[in-house]
């Protein structure tokens, strides 16, 4: 039977990084639309994969990430987004949620056959997401409201390709079908 799963993309952050001046006004204007879906999706009991970089510290782990990202200077960009106990988490190393991570096996175990992605950045780890869950043969839904970019033209871009050229539905957090 065919099941959906919410992606949250690299939203634990402490934006400690060079395109972070870039970025947050993006995700300051993605929270809401983010939250919306977490709301939703937690209250129909839809999967709510959080899949996350780990910032170069191999000795981490999520509840790590989170607790340093919630101390940090842009906690207010963290804590409407924070796991709850029923997320799943899946630690990255890299660009897409699924390289070298155990997402394909996460999803397969539960049944889930389509994605829907929020987070960021929409022109990197969203769509190099979308291209391997396109690979994988899942169907992707991206919520471009609920999506973070650095360059906005690049995150157009990165939008028009997911549905060109990987089928995927590109709508607003209020049009998502869970």
């Amino acid at each position: 039977m065919a099941k959906t799963a919410l992606i949250v993309i690299d939203m634990i952050n402490t934006y400690d990084h060079d395109d972070a001046v870039l970025l947050t006004p993006s995700v300051k204007a993605s929270l809401p639309a983010v939250t919306g879906l977490l709301h939703r999706a937690r209250r129909l009991d839809v999967p709510v994969i959080y899949v996350n970089d780990n910032f170069g510290q191999w000795r981490s782990h999520h509840g790590e990430l989170v607790e340093t990202a919630l101390r940090g200077p842009h906690a207010d960009l963290v804590e409407p987004v924070a796991p709850d106990d029923e997320s799943f988490f899946v630690v990255k190393a890299r660009h897409s949620a699924f390289y070298e991570t155990p997402l394909s096996y996460l999803l397969a175990e539960q049944g889930v056959d389509h994605l829907v992605l929020c987070g960021q950045v929409t022109e990197q780890c969203v769509l190099y997401s979308a291209l391997d869950a396109h690979i994988r043969h899942l169907r992707v839904t991206v919520a471009r409201d609920a999506v973070a970019h650095i360059h906005a033209d690049l995150a157009e871009a990165a939008l028009q390709m997911m549905e060109r050229n990987m089928g995927a539905r590109i709508v607003t957090a209020d049009d998502v079908r869970f």
